[in-house]
């Protein structure tokens, strides 16, 4: 019980089901009904996603004993080799799926499965390109949805507005990892640019953000539901989150922003879901 629950930490669960939820999302607004490879999609990414986090806990096992400790690879609950096939053996069932799908959820998953692992071997320790790659493929899983779906050009505004708030999560997330990143010399817009640069990014992207949050309701895509969410659930989370974090803010609660921001989320497809159902 305990090497599953191992496993389970490795993969990032609420990580892995936020994508899957994005995925959904993304064949939901579609408007086919092709549940059936909506939800093997679905599969697919939830497998790829844990499959990135085991591997990139790989890579990033002496970061992670100064950041986050309680993992289960610096904890020592599972060795690196067993993180290794493990992590293979979710990638390449994952591409299996696509094949299933279609043709171009093949190319789609095989192609963000390979840069899943290229930005935990080479992209994560650059300035800012490693943190749009990861924005980037998040947006791809509601693409992914339409896809799987059949019809993308709905889905293309909800993949822009995925990208651009993961995006600001991504710099976040840098001014978090400051100190394991920088003892390790990654990389990254904070331990280059500095805290404060790296937050002025940070605060221009996710009120950029707000703005592209309305994006659907504009295009009338989505009815009044979806504006009332936001104003309800959303906004106020991104301006708590806008004014606490300071550049001189403890790594913990910078953390626990960004966590709170991928909760956030989860309000987010509740909107999504209200809007495009009236």
């Amino acid at each position: 019980m305990q090497k599953i629950k191992a496993y389970l930490n490795l993969c990032r669960p609420i990580t892995s089901v936020a994508g899957s939820l994005a995925v959904i999302l993304g064949g939901y607004v579609a408007g086919t009904g092709e549940w059936g490879n909506i939800l093997l999609a679905a599969l697919a990414t939830l497998l790829s996603t844990g499959s990135s986090n085991a591997w990139n806990d790989c890579l990033d096992i002496e970061i992670d004993r100064v950041n986050k400790p309680q993992r289960a690879l610096p904890s020592g609950r599972i060795t690196v080799r067993e993180a290794w096939i493990f992590s293979l053996c979710l990638s390449g069932i994952a591409v299996l799926l696509g094949a299933l799908i279609s043709p171009l959820a093949f190319v789609v998953i095989l192609g963000c499965n390979a840069l899943l692992y290229l930005y935990s071997w080479k992209l994560k320790s650059t300035v800012l390109f490693g943190n749009a790659t990861i924005a980037t493929i998040s947006g791809t899983t509601a693409i992914l949805g339409g896809v799987a779906a059949g019809n993308i050009l709905p889905v293309l505004s909800i993949a822009l507005i995925i990208a651009i708030v993961n995006l600001a999560r991504e710099v976040l997330k840098t001014m978090a990892d400051y100190e394991g990143d920088i003892s390790q010399q990654v990389r990254t817009i904070a331990t280059v640019w500095g805290q404060k640069k790296a937050r002025i990014l940070f605060v221009g992207i996710l009120s950029f953000g707000f703005f592209i949050l309305l994006l659907p309701y504009l295009l009338d895509q989505f009815a009044l539901a979806y504006v009332i969410i936001l104003a309800i659930g959303i906004y106020p989370v991104l301006v708590y989150v806008l004014l606490q974090a300071r550049s001189n803010a403890p790594a913990a609660k910078l953390d626990k922003l960004a966590t709170l921001l991928k909760y956030d989320f989860f309000i987010w497809f509740a909107a999504v879901f209200a809007g495009a159902a009236v």
